[in-house]
């Protein structure tokens, strides 16, 4: 008995806990999404000869001592402790360091994430002593983005939190990994953010490539810009070379770009890649090279040719985008110098995986009602969401929302449409006269996590119905009347029956014999076990939430729900509650009933 009904879902946690290897479910190391060749390293040049000798004076250091004397930067004599100055144009980014980054603001690696408890990160201790490379194989061979928008908000908060590195592990390695693994989930901007949690000077060579894919997933070549010469110092390859004369055009400095960009072209041709850099070095010299970007003989898209493309204002065919992975869809949806229009339905799809919020999801139609054409498509779906909060009676307001919801095509539209409305159904009041729209509004409050407004309706949705079975799920902390659970799986299909039943054993909702009978009734081998639902228990009975919802994410690793049994549920609910996370618990379990 497997835990997940594809394979998908659980080949990468038949592992060992105690950290041994795991199966390959991808890449052996964080995959570059940079085209071939990219990543091949440039050939040292041949030394050059030495020159005639002069006067013996100190050569300069790349890294000097702390108490060495300072460089006079730009002076053609020698300084006075004997220090030789550093030739025209060079600058000894080292010494630069320690004035610009004095010690007292340098960051530690014993800890390493953007967000605290403070600000709704997890504890430090959040991954306890879990060992650090069983969490970095994890992290690079899970397949994401994942099943649930809410596992996935859950996943995002834990690998954003400030929490201690794991013992054997470089802090700068292990904040890699985890921004690898949100870039892959669609994450730009908290990626970015966790790569700039880290220090410059502390970078590694892993911690260099995933941040040039950071940079590059938010469309910023120009966040590359203070990377590029340590990147070059450290572990120089063609990335590097095409990025020193991005900056350098950027930097409005020709006579160093061109140069740079011309031996690319020498070394790599006139590819797509060398041209998107060509041009936006032409965008920083004053359009001195007018460049012409044609994608007819391009046959997929890359990280690269994504950020470049969309930061030199390059129009990219709509048949890319259907080469890259749903992430690429999630990038543009949160690329603030695209249109309002292209955004929209990238921005939907955004939300069904919890980078966009319900808010988010709102202004962005505001924003398109207030500046787009009146006539598209776009401009229509607002004044319906106008129209879902403001009109004049209770009855307009769910029609306008029942709209949204019907014109929406396939799984995934209809639940982002929820989502949508989901806080102008939070302020309609219950009333009896909208029990046929209960499940779906219910359903669209609780996409969104309204759980308060949701419960209101509890008097009001017909028992036994989805969205009455959906509020046993929601409140929180309630025993619920086994009876109740029942009458749920005698009305509802046996798959959301069995769902529920899974997710109300694994919150400890209902006593263990009855629990254990319900699932035996619904086909839910609950007590099927392998390495991931040891490692999973292990984690919560250590209560390492960090670790719980890893694991989780693993545990859910389909783009569907349909991929997800509910013996999985039951592990997953179980031990997120275990370990305090039961809000995320009671929402995930919501969202099985809703999607599937």
């Amino acid at each position: 008995m497997t835990i997940s009904r594809t394979k998908t879902a659980l080949a990468a946690v038949l592992v060992v806990a105690a950290g041994v290897g795991i199966p390959a479910l991808g890449q052996d190391r964080p995959e570059s999404l940079l085209p071939p060749g990219f990543d091949d390293p440039v050939p040292a040049p041949a030394p050059a000869p030495a020159p005639a000798p002069t006067a013996p004076v100190a050569g300069p250091t790349s890294a000097p001592r702390a108490d060495a004397p300072p460089v006079a930067l730009g002076n053609t004599t020698a300084a006075a402790g004997g220090v030789a100055p550093e030739a025209p144009g060079e600058i000894d980014y080292a010494t630069i360091a320690r004035y610009e980054l004095p010690d007292f603001a340098k960051r530690s690696l014993a800890q390493v994430g953007p967000s605290s408890p403070a600000s709704d990160g997890l504890a430090a201790t959040a991954f306890g002593n879990a060992d650090g490379g069983f969490l970095q194989t994890l992290m690079r061979r899970a397949d994401a983005p994942v099943a649930s928008r809410w596992l996935s908000i859950a996943l995002r908060r834990a690998l954003l939190s400030r929490v201690d590195t794991p013992r054997g592990l470089n802090g700068a390695d292990f904040a890699a990994e985890r921004a690898w693994l949100l870039i892959r989930m669609g994450e730009a901007d908290a990626a970015r953010a966790l790569v700039q949690s880290v220090d410059i000077a502390n970078y590694t060579p892993k911690m260099f490539q995933v941040a040039m894919q950071a940079m590059l997933a938010t469309a910023d070549p120009g966040g590359m810009c203070p990377m590029v010469q340590p990147a070059l110092d450290t572990a120089p390859d063609r990335n590097w070379r095409l990025a020193e004369a991005i900056c350098a055009g950027l930097d409005a400095d020709p006579s160093k770009a061109g140069p740079l960009i011309d031996a690319s072209r020498r070394r790599m041709g006139t590819s797509v890649d060398v041209l998107l850099a060509e041009k936006l070095v032409g965008m920083g010299v004053s359009g001195r090279r007018a460049v012409t970007v044609e994608w007819d003989a391009v046959d997929r898209i890359s990280a690269w040719r994504w950020g470049l493309a969309v930061a030199s204002g390059t129009d990219i065919p709509e048949r890319m985008y259907g080469t890259a992975g749903p992430q690429l869809r999630y990038w543009r949806a949160t690329a603030p110098m695209l249109g309002l229009r292209d955004r929209a339905a990238a921005a939907e799809a955004a939300a069904t995986q919890g980078i966009f919020s319900s808010q988010a999801l709102t202004d962005l139609y505001g924003e398109i009602e207030a500046q787009e054409d009146p006539s598209i498509a776009e401009v229509a779906v607002a004044r319906d969401l106008r129209a879902a909060f403001t009109a004049a009676t209770a009855a307009e307001r769910v029609e306008r929302m029942r709209q949204l919801w019907d014109e929406a095509q396939g799984p995934r539209a209809t639940y982002s449409r929820l989502i949508l409305t989901a806080r102008a159904a939070a302020r309609l009041t219950p009333s009896a006269e909208h029990a046929a729209d209960a499940d779906r509004l219910i359903a669209s409050m609780l996409s969104a996590g309204f759980d308060r407004a949701a419960l209101r309706w509890k008097q009001i949705a017909p028992r036994g119905s989805d969205g009455w079975g959906m509020l046993l799920l929601a409140e929180p902390g309630r025993a619920v009347a086994v009876g109740d659970v029942e009458a749920y799986r005698s009305s509802a299909d046996a798959t959301n029956g069995a769902m529920l039943i899974a997710a109300m054993a694994g919150m400890g909702r209902i006593s263990n014999g009855d629990a254990e009978r319900l699932m035996r009734a619904s086909g839910v081998e609950f007590d099927a076990a392998n390495a991931w639902t040891r490692a999973i228990a292990q984690a919560a009975d250590a209560n390492q939430p960090g670790t719980v919802v890893l694991l989780a994410a693993v545990g859910m690793q389909s783009r569907v729900w349909e991929g997800v049994s509910p013996e999985a549920l039951y592990h997953i609910t179980r031990a997120l509650t275990q370990v305090g996370l039961d809000g995320y618990a009671r929402m995930i379990a919501v969202e099985a009933i809703t999607r599937l």
